[in-house]
């Protein structure tokens, strides 16, 4: 086991993580702007596909269904994209990862526009969904080599959330202005521009990328274990899917919402209300010097979600829906954040780009399945049964989690946790 003993002088310095001294981490800048611009497509994409569909077969049931499938497609393939990078380098991955993207983005747009029959939609779905640039685990693998252990990496974990975040402020306000009053197709279409500038963007960044464990021969060495075999990320994984039910449920159910009241606009700003609580929650999070373990954070966080997302399908006017969309985004901040804090302590740094993609994917694959779920819920039922979907999804979530809580018990510093993936790296130690 190797570790390395801090001075005192070390010890203080990162003893107060902060913001601030997150943000002066040598590097950090470049790529955190790259990478927010990569990232932004992703909050725009399935709104935009939802928004676009629904306008040409004038049904949400249909339009679901697209989305669900480029959810999907992503969830299925996005944990071999962390692999790849991993093992090959994120440049490697990520630039034929946005080309293929924007062409196929632009590919679903004119079959949509030209009334292609929906199974005709599907096949371009799955491309689409299947190279969305997994900008955001790109981001994180980059803070954890920089960090290497620090206190600070709470710290990332809470600043990425509030990224994410964001970004789900301005995507769906953006996709919702562009759909309704450009055209309805036009946020696609910025979707696929914004993914290939901001990728290109963030892959010239090579500097900060994680380098990659070679042979003695210089080539890249084979990791035969995958993050998957680490039985808390799993656990995580479920977890994950009820937070992807979330957003899943309240993009098709909000849109149906203000459709039917006659104030179609206002769905940018409901999503963008309901992210907006997520954001504020992540800033919180990462201000507090937490003493309580991040196992326990996550169960109590992950409760109050479910009681919040319970309460959606109640709302009978904006109003009522935009605070109680507030309340749930404050609640899913918390649950993210220390998610993505458990990795570090669960997964080898080797394998953690791919530890990521699975959580990532697990929110899209929720999220896909709470979409098509949703869309029949509101073809079918009355305006506003989409809502039951996020209280389904996260009360299933919890009772998962309560059950198998104790395997998000990080293994001993310096031990192996999966056969095959490697050591962990060294860390300060008092």
């Amino acid at each position: 086991m190797a570790s390395t003993v801090t001075t005192s002088k070390d010890s203080a310095a990162t003893s107060r993580p902060g913001y601030g001294r997150l943000l002066r981490t040598r590097g950090a800048w470049t790529f955190l702007l790259p990478g927010f611009t990569a990232r932004q497509p992703f909050a725009m994409l399935t709104l935009s596909i939802v928004l676009l569909v629904q306008h040409t077969t004038g049904s949400y049931g249909a339009a679901g269904a697209v989305a669900a499938v480029t959810g999907v497609s992503m969830a299925m393939f996005a944990p071999y994209t962390g692999r790849l990078a991993d093992r090959h380098g994120q440049r490697a991955v990520l630039v034929p990862g946005v080309l293929v993207h924007a062409a196929a983005g632009l590919a679903l747009t004119a079959l949509a526009l030209n009334d292609a029959p929906l199974w005709a939609l599907f096949a371009a779905a799955v491309p689409t969904g299947a190279s969305v640039p997994q900008v955001g685990p790109m981001v994180r693998a980059r803070w954890g080599v920089r960090l290497k252990g620090s206190p600070l990496m709470a710290t990332a974990a809470a600043f990425e959330s509030v990224t994410d975040e964001f970004t789900f402020v301005v995507g769906p306000l953006l996709a919702t202005a562009l759909c309704t009053t450009v055209d309805p197709s036009a946020g696609l279409v910025t979707e696929a521009a914004l993914t290939l500038v901001g990728g290109l963007l963030f892959a010239a960044q090579k500097g900060t990328q994680p380098p990659v464990a070679t042979t003695a021969e210089g080539h890249p060495r084979v990791r035969h274990a995958s993050a998957l075999r680490v039985p808390g990320v799993r656990v995580l994984i479920v977890t994950f899917l009820g937070i992807g039910s979330v957003f899943g449920g309240m993009q098709v159910s909000l849109a149906a919402f203000t459709e039917s009241i006659g104030e179609p606009g206002l769905n940018g700003v409901l999503y963008g209300v309901f992210a907006a609580g997520n954001m504020l929650a992540g800033l919180a999070c990462g201000a507090i010097a937490w003493k309580v373990a991040p196992q326990r954070r996550l169960v109590v966080a992950y409760a109050a979600l479910a009681l919040a997302a319970s309460a959606l399908w109640t709302a009978d006017s904006a109003l009522l829906l935009g605070a109680l969309g507030l309340l749930v985004g404050m609640c899913i901040a918390p649950a993210l954040i220390t998610g993505y804090t458990l990795v570090e302590s669960l997964v080898p740094a080797g394998a953690r780009t791919e530890a990521f993609t699975w959580l990532t994917g697990a929110v899209a694959l929720g999220q896909a399945a709470a979409v098509t779920v949703a869309g029949q819920f509101e073809d079918r039922l009355w305006d506003g049964a989409g809502f039951l979907v996020p209280m389904g999804g996260t009360l299933l979530a919890l009772a998962t989690l309560l059950a198998l809580r104790s395997r998000l018990a990080g293994a001993p510093r310096g031990r192996t946790v999966a056969r095959g993936m490697g050591h962990r790296e060294p860390v300060a130690v008092d």
